[in-house]
């Protein structure tokens, strides 16, 4: 399948092998959420914008412009991949909510993180440990949660491109690290860099559409939200979200920046139920592999357009965004598009 060149999935054994790397870099204790970790705080810290110098246009001729929103599935087949943006601005440092990542490697439930250039430069330990782990696999939300459709020219490419540039030092580092001598192969079977984006607020245009495909990356977008960046939004509710919209190939958008109010509190209510129905929860490469991808012109939250109302603010977001985030799920409900 054509959307797949840039996809790789590793096998059983593979998967064991980067247990064992895991195991052997971080002790359980250090994999654990740690208390007040979960809590975004302002900084006034510069993170560098990586050098793009080089990157892009390699992958115009394998991945089309356009954006996946789900998965249709063969019959019988009821596989669905959870989803979790990392986002992070300047002058702050995002959350890590570790209860959400701990519970997920409790039940085994593989998940697909969305991460923030910005956010794997500030949280280099964490980073590692999510690409290391057989049941997550990392895609790249923005380098600065900026909205690219007010973006152009180099600033498009920083905000796209960048955040894999984050991706690859990460990687690096943990490659040079003594605890992964051992483990050689485990390290061949992290991709050298994602494949999968998400654009910064869901939203973007033909021209950060195209820069996506040139550089080789696949777009995903989600078929319903969960709704988790409004405080009001219950534990209760946000389960209840996902048991009445969840569908065989769907994608779900969820936080795990310390934005996701309440989600670590609604999966263990969620998770159980759904499997129950059956669902079997995978990352969005196997669950691209397993199916035929539905594919939209644009990115929308739930109908084309509602995403266009983030043009009335600066390309560069400011940590506030996210309540007029979170009130903009809340408005279109977490409806399921045609």
């Amino acid at each position: 399948m054509l959307l797949l060149a840039a996809v790789a999935l590793p096998g059983p054994a593979r998967a064991q092998d980067r247990a064992a790397l895991q195991a052997a870099c971080w002790p359980a204790s250090a994999l654990a959420a740690v208390p007040g970790e979960n809590s975004p705080v302002r900084s006034n810290k510069r993170v560098r914008v990586p050098s793009i110098d080089g990157m892009g246009g390699a992958g115009a001729s394998k991945v089309p412009a356009g954006v996946v929103r789900r998965v249709a599935l063969p019959p019988g087949k009821k596989l669905i991949a959870l989803t979790f943006d990392l986002c992070e601005t300047p002058g702050e440092v995002a959350g890590y909510e570790g209860g959400i990542v701990d519970y997920l490697r409790a039940q085994k439930v593989k998940a697909t993180f969305f991460a923030g250039g910005h956010w794997m430069a500030s949280h280099g330990a964490r980073t590692q440990q999510l690409i290391s782990d057989p049941l997550f696999e990392i895609g790249t939300h923005g380098w600065a949660h900026r909205n690219t459709r007010r973006l152009r020219g180099t600033e498009l490419r920083q905000e796209i491109l960048a955040p894999s540039v984050a991706y690859a030092t990460a990687r690096a580092e943990l490659s040079q690290a003594q605890c992964a001598t051992p483990w050689r192969a485990a390290l061949s079977s992290i991709p050298q860099k994602p494949s999968l984006i998400r654009f910064p607020f869901g939203s973007c245009n033909a021209e950060g559409l195209q820069a996506v495909a040139d550089a080789g990356m696949i777009a995903i977008q989600w078929d319903f939200a969960s709704g988790d960046p409004a405080p009001g939004q219950s534990a209760g509710a946000i389960a209840n979200v996902m048991l009445r919209h969840a569908r065989p190939g769907s994608i779900i958008v969820a936080h795990a920046n310390g934005r996701g109010y309440h989600t670590a509190e609604a999966l263990p209510i969620a998770i159980p139920a759904l499997r129950a129905k059956g669902f079997e929860f995978v990352t969005v490469s196997e669950l691209l592999a397993a199916g035929t991808p539905v594919m939209a012109e644009t990115c929308y939250d739930a109908r084309p357009g509602d995403t266009d109302g983030y043009d009335l603010l600066t390309g560069r977001a400011p940590p506030a965004i996210d309540v007029w985030k979170a009130k903009t799920h809340v408005r279109s409900g977490p409806t399921v598009p045609p």
